[in-house]
This record gives C-alpha cells, structure tokens and sequence, in this order.
C-alpha cells in the first residue's frame, strides 16, 4: 500500500515583520514555545522598517505545521507571505524531465534525427510497424495514466492534483528500473472516454500502467483495454499491491510453520485491491478465503449488484460463513486488512487461530495499530514506512514491466504476477527471515533482476512473450 505520510521533517516559513511592532526574538520564542526547532535563518531582504527572512523550522508532522504556522501568524507585525517544505520544493516545476540520447551539434546530426532523414525511418515502420519496438521510445516507455478519482488516501481529487502522484511514479520506473515513462492524467472520469483515450495514445507506449482510478470503474477500464490493446495493461493499485503482500504472506507462513493451503484468510474490503489480493492467493492455492465489507461477509446466498462482488461471492466462503467481521475471523490464520482504520479489535485478533498473521494495511492508520497486538500476532505487516514489513507496490511494478517490456509480453496474466511474488519473497535470505524480515527493502537492488528473471521466464512459459529477451 502507499505511505501517504509527511515526507520532510523541516518547513520554511518566510516573514515579513514590521521592526518597529516586533523583534526576531520575540518570534524565535513563539516558534519555540509552539514547539518548533529553528535551524537555519536567512535575511532575504532589510529596506527601512520591514524585513524578510526566511527561517527553517524542523517539525513532527502536518498537525504540528498547522500549529506552528497559526502560531507565527498570530503575531502583531508579522507577515506570513509563504510556507514550503522539503517536498514541496522537491516538486518546484515538476520531478522529471525529457533529454535526448545523442547531441544535435550540426546540419547534418539535425538531418538524421529529423528532417530529411528520417523519413525513411518512417516508412521502414510503416511497412513493418514491428520496427516501432526497435527504432521508437516504445521498447522501453510505458504510460502512467490516471484520472485522479482514487488518488492515495485523498479520494477524488481529479487530474491536475493527481500530477504528482504519476510524476513520483514515473520518477520510480526510472530509479529502479531503467524504464522510461511518462504521467498522463485525463480531464474525463467517463469510463467510455478513458478507455477511448488511453487507446488512441497507445501506439507510442509499450505498456500501460493504470493508476489511482476509482472502484468499481477501474475493473471494466482494465478488463476492456486487456482485450483491445496488444501490449500489457497493469492497474498497480489492484496487481502490485496483490504481489507484494502474496510475496509477505508467503514469508509471514514460512515463519509460523503454516501451508497456504490448510490456512483460512479473511480479508476486510473488498474493493480494487482486495479484489487482486483475493484472485492471487485463490491462484496460489490458499485453503479457505472469505471476504468481508461494511455488510458483512461476502456469500453465494446472497445476490450483489456489483459483478465483481458477485464473482466474488461465488469463488470464495467455500464454508459460506455469514456476519460481521467479528463472526467470521474466529479461527482464522490470517487476517488481511485493506479497508479502514480501527476496524479490527485485539478481541477480534484473541479469536484467532493460533500464531496468527496480522497484515493492518489500511493508510495512513491501520485497522489496528501493532502495538495493540504484538504479544499476541506472530507476525504484522502493515501500509506504513515507520513499522516493519511494510506492504509497498514499489517493490512490484519496476520489476514486472521491465521484463514485460523486455519480452514483448502482450499482456501480464496471472502466472507472471504468481512469478514476481515468489520472487520477491525469495529476495529475504532463509537465514535472515523472522516476524520482523518478511519482505525486503524497495531499495533492494536484487528485487527487480529477481522479478524481471522470473517474469520472463513465466512470460514465455504461459505464451504471452513475444521475444526471448538476451540475459
């Protein structure tokens, strides 16, 4: 899951003050006693009786911004004309930007990389549009697309707002894998546009990676573009976070001695995430899964107008299990949580089997806060940075469509998704698992070479490679 926490840990508030109705001491003392560290203090400009300074603040989190901000606010002669932080300032014009790959130092190096030349590039495609993997940015640029409904933990924000959540991602595929992309946030949250956009742009890309689109919307975009495109469409929020907790669970089972066969799971939320979650560990072969949402347990008894829950319904809950979270975790090994916080109970996880697995992954509070149950959860895993075992996509999406894009995969079906789990969980050394090394770090450099060697390998295996790409 995302961490949607602050990012910095400093701001940098700049003043204007009025000399003659205050001193810099007496907002040194303010800022102090709000709790604020000052730093660093930087004299921006001094005319007459007003100066501007810029003073850097180091802070805890965002409730702590606010506080220190109305502080420095509240005070008589003092101007507060803008706050930053580290992220902010990170973000300044944007994270990413184009560069060509050779120099254009003269009339004719333009000739060849544009016009006369490259003209005959062009026909050479248009015969064999095969040739646009070879001599085109598409062997290895993927489109990052949103519409901005779903994004993070803050919901429906629209296109312009989701910019730098697809920027950062674009900014990820680079760092950890070599693939070049580009964030592409559509002004439609109309699934018939979406979809109609996301094919006309297509041909220049070699994948899509869907991104922070809303339930259950984000199911038909996917399933349509699969069918009607011939290159991979991945919906990281449903797949990557499906990948990387299957890849924690198989570790979290290795710990307490578990087959994931003779084990129950129960799953609270059963939107885009949990949904994928549900569909790898029923690939995987898991014993007994029953999902469960604001109503209650999912069964076949009852009829949903949502398809998805439908399916749903009649896959899982083999026991057909009815009620309350309460009701139906009773006895169960594993408990996976990807919908809300507090809405697990240390009663609920007391009812438990015995050793039982705790994935709290709900963001930015988890369903219930490790602390609350670690005498008695053999292992926690949960959404955030700041606790062991974090569940994070990251770990997932570089690796896999590198190699997708490596072997021309014209699609990422289960079994390549199954082969970026195992090889994930692989990326923890026998000797060194225990309840708090169940998943390896995002900044892993063996994670995405262990992905990429056996997502190829699972590519060509189940048909959908179209190249065997050279080690």
């Amino acid at each position: 899951m995302k961490h949607t926490g602050l990012g910095g840990k400093s701001i940098i508030l700049r003043l204007e003050m009025d000399t003659n109705r205050i001193k810099f001491g007496q907002v040194a003392s303010a800022v102090s006693e709000a709790g604020g560290d000052m730093v660093a203090i930087d004299v921006i400009q001094s005319t007459g009786h007003t100066t501007v300074r810029d003073i850097t603040i180091t802070v805890t989190d965002s409730a702590h911004i606010s506080k220190v901000t109305d502080t420095v606010k509240s005070l008589d002669g003092v101007r507060l004309v803008n706050i930053s932080d580290r992220t902010f300032l990170m973000h300044l014009g944007g994270k990413i930007e184009t560069n060509p790959k050779v120099p254009i130092n003269n009339r004719d190096d333009l000739s060849r990389v544009y016009t006369p030349d490259v003209a005959r590039v062009c026909t050479a495609i248009q015969e064999d549009p095969k040739k646009a993997y070879t001599l085109t940015i598409k062997r290895n640029t993927v489109a990052v697309i949103s519409d901005g409904s779903a994004v993070l933990g803050l919901g429906n924000i629209g296109p312009y707002a989701a910019m730098p959540v697809m920027e950062g991602k674009s900014m990820l595929f680079k760092q950890f894998a070599g693939v070049d992309s580009f964030p592409i946030c559509l002004d439609t949250q109309d699934t018939e546009e979406i979809i109609a956009s996301i094919k006309a742009i297509a041909p220049a890309f070699g994948g899509i990676n869907l991104e922070d689109i809303a339930s259950p919307r984000c199911f038909e975009i996917e399933a349509r573009l699969r069918e009607e495109l011939d290159i991979p469409v991945f919906h990281d929020d449903q797949h990557g976070t499906a990948v990387v907790l299957h890849a924690a669970l198989i570790n979290a089972l290795k710990v307490v001695d578990k087959p994931l066969d003779q084990v129950k799971v129960v799953i609270c939320g059963i939107g885009a995430a949990g949904v994928a979650c549900s569909k790898i560990l029923l690939a995987a072969g898991v014993g007994e899964l029953i999902g469960v949402d604001r109503a209650g347990a999912l069964t076949r008894d009852k009829s949903y107008d949502q398809p998805m829950w439908q399916w749903y319904a009649e896959h899982t809950n083999p026991k057909r299990l009815d009620g309350p979270l309460k009701d139906v975790i009773q006895g169960a090994d594993v408990f996976i949580g990807l919908s809300a916080g507090g809405v697990l109970s240390r009663e609920d996880v007391q009812s438990m089997a015995e050793r039982p697995v705790v994935f709290a992954m709900a963001n930015p509070v988890p369903e219930i806060q490790p602390e609350e149950v670690e005498d008695i959860a053999a292992v926690i895993a949960t959404g955030r940075s700041d606790y062991p075992n974090q569940i994070n996509n990251v770990l997932c999406f570089p690796g896999i469509f590198r190699a997708a894009l490596d072997c021309r995969a014209s699609n990422i079906n289960e079994e390549m998704k199954l082969a970026a789990a195992e090889a994930i969980a692989s990326a923890v050394p026998a000797e060194e698992l225990n309840a708090s090394y169940i998943i390896p770090s995002v900044f892993n450099q063996n994670v995405v070479k262990a992905i990429r060697e056996r997502v190829v390998k699972a590519a060509v295996q189940s048909g959908v490679a179209r190249r065997i790409p050279r080690e």
